[in-house]
């Protein structure tokens, strides 16, 4: 079978290396473009990326000449079926929309289209019937569609919160988050303001993680997404880690659960991605660890090649009412970011969306 031949919008920035680092020697996916910002157009990928994830420059991509992010510049390099988007938010509505309208679906990383209707907000062993929310985006005029990823905090949580809802019911969720520097990119934390520091306010975050959860967790009714009813409050916070979100959640269920229930319940825990195989679907969705002092950024951002997300000291919780609270970790550009969104066109593509 074929590869589909695929283009990296926003290749050079964080979440843009992640793409082509897991598009590079990939089994269904052939990078045939990488798109960037006008100053980087017309340059070797090589000259222009600041690479600064584990590993070299991939040495194909090294020696690719970037385009400009627009979709005539991206047809006139090469014949792609399909974009991976990691573009800023305020690029990212229109250009997105011009490649959906000329036919070529959009896997996005941005949170440009999330909260549309018709817009899936995407994990692949959460919620892959919404995949079928992009047969209404012909409404709009475009004849293919955008399958957006969440937050990278919102992630990590999600994933721990489904097997939950699915055995316990959830009446409410409140969690505090100590969020990764490659969250805000290469130069979003300025190094004076984060050393001997934690920054208590991350913009826009906290109302990310309690709309996007919602509605991924949500029931799909015909057209429409019926939310999910609990309410979740977000805390969030910057800390001096290079990679990895570590979360607190304190979870009220309908029904009580021992700790012990709750471990057991998310080991077993797999989705539609492992069912299937898909070759960036992890084995384990979620991994439960039973040490005190677990899980670590440092120790633990890279279970499951990074797509696993990691649970530990899972306990009551005193106040709530069936009240449980754990930890849980995610590597943020690879399960919270590029990885995800691999999975979902992965996903998009073993059902038969592209």
């Amino acid at each position: 079978m074929d590869k589909l031949r695929v283009a990296v919008l926003g290749a050079t920035g964080m979440v843009g290396q992640r793409f082509v680092k897991l598009l590079s020697d990939h089994p269904r996916f052939d990078l045939e473009v990488l798109a960037a910002s006008s100053r980087s157009a017309g340059k070797r990928y090589a000259e222009v990326v600041h690479w600064c994830i584990e590993g070299e420059v991939p040495e194909r991509a090294a020696g690719m000449r970037v385009v400009e992010a627009r979709l005539e510049d991206v047809k006139h390099e090469g014949n792609v079926d399909l974009v991976f988007s990691a573009l800023p938010s305020e690029v990212a509505r229109e250009v997105e929309a011009e490649f959906a309208r000329e036919g070529i679906p959009v896997i996005s990383d941005a949170s440009a289209y999330r909260m549309e209707p018709d817009v899936p907000i995407l994990i692949g062993e959460v919620n892959p019937d919404h995949l079928s929310l992009v047969r209404e985006q012909g409404k709009r005029g475009w004849r293919s569609f955008i399958v957006t990823s969440p937050n990278c905090t919102s992630n990590a949580m999600i994933i721990a919160l489904k097997p939950l809802m699915d055995e316990y019911g959830i009446r409410s969720v409140i969690v505090s988050t100590m969020q990764a520097l490659s969250g805000a990119g290469w130069t979003g934390v300025p190094s004076m303001a984060i050393t001997d520091n934690i920054i208590p306010y991350i913009r826009n975050e906290e109302e990310k993680v309690e709309r996007e959860a919602l509605k991924i967790l949500g029931k799909l009714e015909g057209s429409r997404i019926i939310p999910a009813d609990f309410k979740i409050s977000a805390s969030c916070h910057r800390v001096n880690v290079l990679e990895g979100h570590l979360e607190a959640v304190f979870v009220e269920l309908d029904k009580p659960a021992e700790p012990e229930e709750v471990a057991e319940t998310m080991r077993r825990f797999r989705g539609r991605p492992q069912e299937l195989r898909l070759p960036t679907a992890p084995e384990r969705p979620i991994i439960v660890r039973s040490e005190p002092d677990r899980p670590q950024p440092r120790l633990d951002r890279y279970a499951g090649n990074g797509m696993s997300v990691v649970v530990g000291r899972i306990r009551r919780d005193p106040v709530l009412r069936n009240g449980i609270k754990f930890l849980v970790l995610g590597h943020n550009t690879i399960r919270g970011a590029a990885g995800n969104a691999v999975l979902n066109a992965e996903l998009a593509e073993a059902e038969g969306y592209l």
